[in-house]
């Protein structure tokens, strides 16, 4: 193999790229075959991930990890059908009512909309808001029309889902039972430097990024809802809990509250002006000050790569790979990063990386 050492560096990757996309256009075709069952085991993967933390906690009790698993299961199933039971209805409520009153809020901007311009005749400026008006109208329209029937197509899916559901959390039983072994045997496939390596690496970027983003979405769906409430915004709970959510994803926050914002300055100008001051303010708290503490260990990444790895993930695996995308882009950022340094250095960043306290209380089945 000293022949391809030989080669100019044009040459070697003129070789290899072909080969590279040969296969990755043949792994796709397998995930695409396989979609639904990687899909379940991905997201089983992704649970037993998250749920390993109060496992291991409740293990420090001595009590058998099967049954600190049985007891974390039936916890998770609890908090989240409580949490539907009390939030669903209302959820629900408020997104018919809101879907309901858009079209007299369309009518409400479309009248603001001639205020200004009759207001910019007044004054002889040479704005025309006529034609963005009945274009704006009939945009969104088309897009309510639209949004309606995606929400009809999803009823037989989200039944069909049901199966899907149980698959998934017996699958996250299994791999939170013997998640290690499996994870042990992966990872003998590759070289024992890399395998040094990737591990702890992958292990922290996954725990930093998604612990850290659902506590962030969390502290961001309370402090909005709350803020919401207060300055009484129209359908709060609702506009609050889709903020909260979409602040699971980069970008999240920042585009849930321009379409918030913008549905309410349909109501009232200064109604929009108020809810984007308000969660402006909160936005930049909980994101300059709160998480920067809470993902402290994850290697960024360049926003441009960041997009970059959203399009692919979402292409690929669509909502799974949204989630995903980040810190499995961040992961392979940071193993090209540790494999270019010298084995002493890089063993001395693994080090550290295995001996921090949350690297203690990482996953065995990550």
């Amino acid at each position: 193999m000293d022949w391809l050492n030989r080669l100019p560096r044009w040459m070697f990757w003129g070789l290899a790229l072909p080969v590279l996309a040969l296969n990755g256009w043949v792994a796709l075709q397998v995930y695409a075959y396989f979609r639904s069952q990687l899909t379940i085991f991905l997201t089983a993967t992704l649970l037993s991930f998250l749920l390993n933390y109060p496992v291991q906690l409740l293990a420090r009790f001595r009590l058998r990890r099967s049954l600190a698993i049985v007891l974390v299961l039936l916890g998770a199933l609890s908090i989240f059908g409580t949490l539907g039971v009390l939030l669903a209805p209302p959820l629900v409520e408020q997104l018919n009512e809101l879907i309901g009153r858009l079209p007299s809020w369309l009518d409400s901007g479309t009248a603001q909309l001639a205020a200004i311009q009759n207001w910019a005749v007044e004054l002889n400026l040479p704005i025309d808001l006529t034609r963005l008006s009945v274009q704006l109208q009939g945009r969104l329209t088309a897009q309510l029309q639209s949004i309606s029937a995606t929400l009809l197509s999803l009823l037989p899916d989200a039944i069909g889902s049901v199966v899907d559901l149980g698959l998934t959390v017996v699958l996250t039983f299994y791999l939170l039972l013997h998640g290690e072994r499996l994870w042990d045997g992966i990872f003998q496939w590759l070289p024992r430097s890399w395998n040094e390596r990737a591990r702890p690496l992958i292990r922290q970027n996954f725990q930093n990024y998604f612990l850290g983003q659902i506590t962030v979405a969390l502290l961001m769906g309370t402090a909005m809802t709350i803020a919401f409430v207060v300055i009484r915004v129209p359908f709060g709970l609702l506009f609050g809990i889709a903020v909260g959510v979409a602040a699971i994803f980069p970008f999240g926050p920042a585009l849930s509250i321009t379409i918030i914002s913008f549905l309410t300055a349909l109501k009232s100008i200064w109604l929009g002006v108020r809810v984007v001051t308000v969660a402006a303010v909160i936005d930049q708290v909980v994101e300059n000050a709160i998480a920067p503490q809470l993902i402290g260990g994850f290697v960024g990444l360049n926003p441009v790569w960041i997009l970059v790895s959203l399009l692919l993930g979402t292409k690929i695996a669509g909502f799974l790979g949204l989630i995903m995308a980040v810190p499995v882009a961040s992961s392979i950022k940071g193993l090209f990063e540790n494999s270019k340094l010298p084995p002493s250095v890089s063993d001395e960043v693994v080090s550290e990386v295995e001996d921090t306290p949350a690297e203690n209380a990482a996953l065995a089945s990550a």
